[in-house]
């Protein structure tokens, strides 16, 4: 099994791609869904400014953003409310800074990934 080194130093045993798998790419927005329920969440990608839409079964839960050196940058959650807000974004690599005004740009994100995913399960 192989393993690499995060940025913040824990070490990952799972090889590269093991942990989600590719439902559909619209555009620069390629939709991910967990293999496992202990699958990590998305911290790091193989894409420079990868954009993922995170969708478990017919649920959207984020969109995860990876800056131009492969880590996260940010994550609009779309699935649960913070202080009454959802959906809401978290800015940095390690989640840490919560926002729940989202940009212009974040706004027209969420409006088409949700149009995109809402359109994919019709044809289902």
């Amino acid at each position: 099994m192989s393993h690499y080194e995060r940025k913040d130093g824990t070490v990952i045993e799972n090889p590269y791609g093991s942990q989600y798998h590719a439902v559909m790419t619209a555009g620069n927005v390629k939709f991910v869904s967990k293999n496992s329920r202990q699958s990590e969440p998305l911290m790091e990608t193989m894409t420079r400014g990868r954009v993922y839409a995170h969708v478990e079964g017919d649920d959207l839960k984020s969109i995860v953003y990876f800056d131009n050196k492969n880590k996260r940058s940010k994550q609009i959650d779309m699935d649960h409310a913070h202080l009454g807000i959802s959906p809401h974004a978290h800015d940095g690599y390690f989640h840490s800074k919560f926002r729940k005004n989202l940009t212009t740009e974040e706004r027209a994100m969420v409006d088409r990934v949700v149009s995109e995913w809402e359109n994919y399960k019709k044809g289902k």
